[in-house]
């Protein structure tokens, strides 16, 4: 067998299809949307296309859609956008579990005289709502909380945070990178005023975004160039890319039945499977509100990184809940907000499928995964001195 990548909420290979539809624009129709003649006008024309289907996915007006490059220039340019439209309001707010995205901005603007408020988690990974209505105050620009979280899947009450967001009259934005294409999501229903999208979770090239801004409200462009987007976003369009992030969504709406069913079901087999096999396992995240691909599996006393190791022998990807830095192992911010124990965080591995897994694919990971973590407890101290062992404490 193959690869097996089960490493879609980090990347997903672009489709055929998608990649047929870029090809043109490379080497035939190869003008700049902005030109005058009507050899760049084409491609102007296409860009409008696939404006209109970004609009569509999520219930938007075309003129609602900016093109970036990617889901961390859109909830940049967001966060950016409502700073500067509110110059005298230095609040913001955002959870425990946000991307780096948004995580690691909001720790730059608080070198720079603003301060953030982060809601916290349960050990279900959901939100502390109570804590958040407490802490919205005049003071707040901005709310910016994710649609589904990228490590465990779980989806948060986007439509009841937008109510209560707007209730006081302040600009709220979701990162939609991991919803848009699996669930439903949609701006009339759910008041965002601003939405991010990435073209690289949904079967479209890397480096194109999207970023929904709701007609009235305020915005400055967080790249400052030509006319592009209508002034909203300096920079030569990425012609391609977004005539392919248009056929990439074309195709997601198409398969939206097929991801929500049959990929469903092969996620909950591989976690059944696996938990039955592996002791001392267990999800990390709420069972039932979470995406329907990703599923974060926590083996107790291994470490993550060993894992991915020996699966990538096997020829199988997926993710760690742990990063290496600087020679050390530190368990993922998203796992220790929720609690997860020292034990469990360091030995977690996010499995995220999409339409081009199979059973039989499923089947290789159930065979093959159990005895890698059979073999690595073997040499791990933490499970050899289990029973009530002092080197084994939790993650506050």
């Amino acid at each position: 067998m193959g690869v097996i990548y089960m490493d879609n909420n980090a990347t997903t290979r672009v489709d055929p299809a998608v990649a047929e539809k870029m090809l043109p624009y490379f080497t035939e129709m190869y003008g700049n949307p902005s030109s005058m003649h009507s050899f760049g006008g084409q491609a102007g024309v296409k860009i409008e296309e696939a404006r209109a289907r970004v609009a569509g996915l999520i219930g938007a007006q075309p003129e609602e859609i900016i093109f970036t490059s990617c889901g961390t220039e859109s909830n940049n340019t967001a966060i950016w956008a409502a700073l500067k439209s509110n110059p005298d309001k230095r609040h913001i707010i955002t959870t425990r579990v946000e991307h780096p995205a948004v995580k690691n901005l909001l720790e730059y603007l608080g070198k720079n005289g603003y301060r953030s408020t982060f809601i916290p988690v349960d050990k279900s990974g959901q939100l502390d709502m109570d804590f958040f209505y407490k802490n919205l105050t005049e003071d707040t620009a901005i709310v910016s909380v994710m649609w589904a979280n990228n490590e465990t899947g779980v989806i948060f009450p986007i439509e009841e945070i937008a109510h209560l967001v707007h209730e006081r009259g302040i600009v709220f934005h979701s990162d939609a990178v991991q919803a848009a294409g699996k669930l439903s999501v949609n701006v009339n229903r759910v008041l965002v005023d601003m939405l991010s999208l990435s073209g690289h979770k949904l079967h479209a090239p890397k480096g194109v975004g999207a970023l929904y801004v709701r007609k009235g409200t305020k915005f400055s462009p967080f790249l400052v160039g030509g006319h592009q987007e209508k002034g909203r976003r300096g920079g030569t369009e990425n012609v391609a890319s977004i005539i392919g992030l248009g056929k990439a969504i074309e195709l997601a709406q198409q398969r939206h039945d097929d991801v929500n069913k049959r990929i469903r079901a092969l996620r909950d087999r591989l976690e059944k499977k696996l938990l039955e096999k592996i002791p001392n396992s267990m999800i990390n995240g709420d069972l039932e509100m979470r995406l329907p691909n990703t599923t974060s599996i926590a083996f107790e006393y291994v470490e993550g990184e060993a894992i991915l190791l020996m699966m990538n022998e096997m020829g199988i990807c997926a993710s760690s809940g742990s990063a290496c830095t600087s020679g050390s192992l530190e368990p993922s911010h998203v796992l220790r907000a929720m609690g997860v124990p020292f034990t469990a965080a360091h030995g977690s591995i996010r499995f995220s499928l999409s339409v081009y897994n199979t059973e039989e694919e499923v089947d290789f990971v159930i065979e093959k995964l159990p005895p890698i973590i059979e073999r690595l407890r073997q040499m791990s101290p933490f499970w050899l001195d289990r029973e009530g062992s002092s080197n084994i404490c939790s993650i506050q």
